[in-house]
């Protein structure tokens, strides 16, 4: 059992943890908590990317047969309880981290087997963890495809990312591009129709025909989409809104846009 902070692979642990420098080099990210590290290790096409699975000294003691079976399935540390809060990214720490090696997709994965059912989002500039973790968890409920981000999007790797997509992050492809605009072409390309989520838009989401391949873009939290962006769309489309307000939060245009694909395609 691991019982100093000044070990190397605590250190390489805190760093990992705190860094996406450290973890892009690495070609790992952190997952914490029973829940996700634990269906990691229930999915044979995740098993085989695990590196490492840290247990904290408490945890293994309340989960002997669940320590058992991750001894046999995967590498295992222990770590005494000090040093597992120490690397830990929750203020109340659940006993139990991975370290996992990432997943490559391809922009044939965000299309998925059929190009005109294709339904991609496409995210320009997001910052905010939560609500690209939102954005993972719905596009996975409402059927999405893929997802398709600038490179200047929050790090999906984040920790808080990690753990605010709910595991979705496992099941929905995604790719970071450093030209959106080419990417967006490429998906034009494909035969899919692009919509953008705009306040400028002339036309009611629930107007359009999603039956097809399908895109939306979707913009910075506090900017929108970059004008070079938005002009890649085929359409802008807007979401009627009552009162004052004049804009939604990203995640939630994202979940209304996406749902009301999800719903055309059940009719």
């Amino acid at each position: 059992m691991i019982t100093s902070t000044s070990n190397a692979q605590v250190k390489e642990l805190a760093r990992l943890m705190k860094k996406s420098r450290a973890r892009d080099e690495a070609g790992v990210f952190l997952v914490e908590g029973p829940r996700m590290a634990g269906e990691l290790a229930a999915d044979p096409a995740w098993r085989g990317q695990i590196e490492r699975i840290y247990l904290s000294e408490s945890y293994a003691a309340k989960h002997r047969e669940e320590a058992q079976r991750l001894r046999n399935i995967c590498r295992m540390e222990l770590l005494s309880d000090p040093v597992f809060a120490h690397i830990s990214d929750t203020k109340t720490p659940q006993g139990i981290l991975a370290v996992v090696k990432r997943r490559e997709y391809d922009m044939g994965d965000i299309l998925g087997t059929e190009a005109g059912k294709a339904h991609v989002i496409v995210l320009d500039n997001l910052q905010d963890p939560g609500n690209l973790g939102t954005i993972f968890r719905t596009a996975e409920a409402a059927g999405a495809t893929g997802i398709l981000m600038s490179s200047d999007c929050v790090d999906i790797y984040n920790p808080k990312v990690i753990r605010s997509t709910m595991g979705a992050v496992f099941r929905m492809p995604f790719l970071y591009a450093d030209d959106l605009t080419g990417a967006v072409g490429e998906l034009k390309h494909a035969g899919i129709r692009v919509y953008a989520a705009h306040l400028e838009g002339q036309n009611a989401y629930d107007g359009e025909d999603y039956s097809g391949g399908t895109a939306f873009l979707i913009g910075n939290e506090g900017n929108g989409l970059r004008d070079e962006i938005a002009e890649c769309a085929d359409c802008l489309i807007r979401i009627p809104m009552e009162g004052k307000a004049e804009s939604l939060n990203a995640a939630v245009a994202a979940a209304v846009l996406m749902f009301e694909v999800s719903r055309q395609r059940r009719l």
